[in-house]
C-alpha cells in the first residue's frame, strides 16, 4: 500500500509517519491482494485534540474511519481497531453473499481462517430495525427546517424543501454547524 499522510496544524514527523504506517500495514494481512490505491492519513490538531482520519478506497468498498483522542498514537491504534470491525463485517456480508449463490470467492484472505478456526468472536451484523416513523412532509425552507430539527432536538429533519419541492435532510454536524442533503437533478 502507498501511504499519503498529512498534517495539518501538526507537523507529520518521521516517527509519526512511520507509526501510522506500521500500524495501517497490519491491515494487509486482511486482503488476497493489497488494494491497489493509495492509502489517505489526514492528522490534525485542534483545541489539543488530535485527530486522524484514514481512508482506504478499494473496489467496490470505501474503508473509512477517523477518531479524535488526547494522544496521536492512542487515536491511531483506535482508528486501526475500527477499521478492523469494518472489515470483519464486511467480509461476513460478502462471503454469506458468495456462500448463498454457491461461488467459492472470498474477499478476504486471512480472516475465512481464522474464522473457521474459531479465534474471531462472533459479531452481530444483522440489522434490527426496531421503530418505524411515518410523518408528512411540510414544505419549508433551510432555516424553518434547521429550526424544527433544534426545537425536537434531533440530530437530523427531512423536510420538503419550499423553493425546489424536492425532499431534502438538514443535519447538525460534529463541529456544530450544520448540513444539508439534497438529491442530484
Amino acid at each position: 500500500m502507498i501511504y499519503n499522510v498529512r498534517g495539518e496544524n501538526i507537523e507529520v514527523t518521521d516517527a509519526i509517519r512511520e507509526y501510522v504506517e506500521k500500524k495501517i500495514a497490519k491491515l494487509e494481512r486482511y486482503f488476497e491482494t493489497p488494494p491497489a490505491s493509495d492509502v489517505h492519513v489526514n492528522l490534525s490538531v485542534h483545541n489539543m485534540e488530535q485527530k486522524i482520519e484514514v481512508t482506504i478506497p478499494m473496489p467496490n468498498l470505501l474503508l473509512r474511519a477517523e477518531e479524535i483522542h488526547t494522544d496521536l498514537y492512542a487515536a491511531t491504534d483506535l482508528v486501526v481497531d475500527k477499521l478492523e470491525r469494518q472489515i470483519r463485517k464486511y467480509k461476513t456480508k460478502v462471503n454469506r453473499k458468495f456462500r448463498n449463490q454457491g461461488a467459492p470467492k472470498y474477499v478476504f484472505a486471512e480472516m475465512e481462517q481464522e474464522a473457521l478456526n474459531g479465534r474471531l468472536a462472533e459479531e452481530d451484523d444483522s440489522i434490527d430495525i426496531v421503530k418505524k416513523k411515518q410523518f408528512d412532509l411540510k414544505p419549508m425552507d433551510e432555516e424553518e427546517a434547521v429550526l424544527q430539527m433544534d426545537m425536537l432536538g434531533h440530530a437530523f429533519y427531512v423536510f420538503e424543501n419550499s423553493e425546489t419541492g424536492d425532499t431534502n435532510v438538514v443535519y447538525k454536524r460534529k463541529d456544530g454547524k450544520y448540513g444539508l442533503i439534497e438529491p442530484n437533478a
